[in-house]
């Protein structure tokens, strides 16, 4: 029996409507829009249109947005200028810097320079510290979307085998912090292309993260029947195999053996966004409340 299909746009939409409800009352209750703001380096097409959505998703749930663009050119020096301003102007609550930048710029130290209580991507190493032990003052987009829909498709994580497949910053490693996490307590094991026979790793798992950036590299021989299995990849296919966007998962096949699978797109992508405005208006909470940070 084919796998059941995980609505990343349904659950999304529950979401953010929750949100717009939140940011109403926020902003009756203070006189405070929420504000985010993007910074942009460069003409990335993608990144273009990743922005342009995080922009038309604030103005229906109530927050105000700004778009920062820098040329491809831009130093270091010149990004620096950029976030110090925003993270110094008080009508900002949460500051985006769209990845990935320019090779000349310094990609840590410009997230590093973001304000900690500004960080609404959950890069700062004052907030992965927070995150890292169960605690976290906003809660990492892509990994916490994972979460959300895992909840909402009723997937148990408690005493299960969760793998993880990939270790970047941005979700392999946050995303094994809160399958760890008290309330989620899993049993995590965060793997990559390098793990010695990774197929057998990844067919002990209940619950499968896939987010390492590569086409259809989760085959259904790696997947145990009845696993949850979440797809954090999108890439675009070269024109020879169709072109178009897939995820890290081979989707016709693993649907065959897993209990459940998100879809790309439409799975993974909208709860990154929704997370995103979650944490604006967390931000504008924090920082209308005083916080020091």
């Amino acid at each position: 029996m084919p796998a059941t299909l995980i609505d990343g746009k349904a659950v999304a939409a529950a979401y953010r409507d929750r949100v717009q409800t939140d940011v109403a009352a926020f902003t009756q209750r203070t006189g405070v829009t929420p504000h985010l703001a993007a910074v942009v380096v460069g003409e990335n097409p993608a990144s273009a249109v990743y922005v342009r959505n995080k922009q038309r998703a604030c103005e229906k749930a109530g927050i105000g947005s700004s778009l920062h663009t820098l040329p491809a050119t831009a130093s270091q020096s010149d990004l620096l200028t950029c976030v110090h301003g925003l993270n110094d102007d008080p009508t900002v609550h949460g500051i985006l810097v769209q990845l990935p930048l320019p090779e000349q710029i310094d990609e840590r130290a410009v997230l590093d320079a973001v304000a900690p209580l500004k960080d609404v991507d959950c890069f700062h190493p004052e907030n992965v510290g927070l995150l890292s032990q169960a605690r976290p003052r906003f809660a990492p987009c892509t990994p916490a979307g994972v979460m959300e829909l895992l909840s909402a498709a009723g997937v148990e994580t408690s005493g299960k085998r969760a793998v993880v497949l990939g270790r970047s910053e941005i979700v392999g490693k946050p995303m094994a912090m809160l399958l760890l996490a008290r309330g989620a307590d899993a049993t995590v094991t965060v793997c990559h292309s390098r793990t010695a026979d990774l197929a057998a790793v990844c067919r002990e798992a209940d619950v499968l993260v896939a987010a390492i950036g590569r086409a259809k590299f989760l085959t259904a021989d790696m997947v145990k029947p009845g696993t949850a299995v979440i797809d954090v990849g999108i890439n675009r296919l070269p024109e020879e195999e169709g072109g178009g966007l897939a995820g890290d998962v081979d989707f016709d096949a693993v649907r065959e053996v897993a209990g459940s699978l998100t879809p790309v797109p439409g799975g993974v992508g909208p709860m990154t966004v929704a997370v995103l405005l979650r944490n604006t208006l967390t931000a504008a909470e924090l920082q209308t409340a005083g916080e020091p940070g």
